[in-house]
């Protein structure tokens, strides 16, 4: 990590070699997006006795890494958010995750920012931020879109697939094992790659952006049935069945099979959720809706 110091230094050194012109092209050239592009344009201005220009581009450094921290923030926030390390109604105080996560407010703002738009947290107060609930018309409502993208994702694959890779991976859905709780985590790992597997041979952008939107969600539903060896076995058999299908170029069988498999994943699921008990806590704030997709508006 550079100091101020070094960086004004080093960008003298480099200003006393370098015509002015090309130095401005240089440092324009390697800003990314237009924000960092107008704090190029905005940086204070230095001459030199003889003549060099001399750019203070240490607010360019901290912009980047602050955009890093903020990065590092919403990815560790996700992953304890869809593990359950942070539960539903599980408090994000401002200055405690700072501290915790070792970056300033700023960028912690902007990664809790990005979690409310994912409908994972919502603000209670200016200051105080809560891991939404995800109650039953939250997973329903899921597996209306999942149902739609992921049967059309199973039909466009079965045409456009490499066979082989799928078939690859029906041999190693039928080797995999649920026993231990490392052979469990090594199955959630395999559906990972069968669904990267999927994405890159449906190879629609707008498909499987949409998909990875209904995953950042399911990732959480989808450890309800963890401790249910019963509906894993099923599970199991039910993704071989679907790479199977896509390896043998059958497109019906395919989505049919992708159809059930999500009929019995959503039945399980429901089943799974335990009774809301009434008075016995606060409320957890529900998944935070789109406009366009609030209750009751059309």
């Amino acid at each position: 990590r550079l100091t101020r110091s070094a960086v004004r230094m080093t960008v003298a050194m480099t200003a006393r070699v370098r015509p002015i012109h090309e130095f401005v092209k240089s440092v324009k050239h390697r800003a990314r997006g237009a924000a960092l592009y107008t704090k190029v344009n905005t940086l204070g201005l230095r001459w030199h006795h003889f003549g060099v220009c001399v750019y203070t581009v240490a607010g360019i450094i901290e912009k980047e890494v602050g955009m890093r921290a903020s990065d590092r923030a919403y990815e560790t926030l996700l992953d304890e958010i869809q593990s359950g390390i942070m539960p539903p109604g599980a408090v994000l105080g401002e200055a405690e995750q700072a501290a915790r996560l070792g970056v300033s407010r700023t960028p912690l703002r902007e990664a809790l920012g990005r979690l409310a738009a994912d409908g994972l947290v919502a603000q209670q107060s200016p200051r105080v931020t809560v891991v939404t609930d995800v109650d039953a018309d939250d997973i329903r409502e899921l597996f209306e879109v999942r149902r739609a993208l992921e049967e059309t994702a199973a039909r466009l694959a079965a045409a456009r697939a490499d066979a082989a890779e799928f078939a690859a991976l029906a041999d190693e859905f039928a080797r995999a094992g649920i026993d231990a709780d490392r052979e469990r985590d090594a199955y959630y790992a395999l559906i990972a790659r069968f669904d990267a597997a999927l994405d890159a041979a449906v190879a629609n952008d707008y498909l499987t952006g949409a998909l990875r939107t209904v995953r950042t969600h399911l990732v959480r539903v989808r450890r309800l049935a963890r401790d249910k060896p019963a509906r894993l076995a099923q599970s199991v058999a039910e993704h071989r069945l679907i790479a199977s299908a896509i390896a043998a170029r059958d497109a019906d069988l395919a989505a049919h099979a992708t159809h059930v498999h999500l009929h019995n994943a959503l039945t399980n699921i429901l089943e799974s959720l335990p009774d809301p008990s009434p008075g016995s806590g606060a409320a957890v704030p529900p998944r935070r809706r789109g406009p366009h997709l609030q209750k009751g508006r059309p």
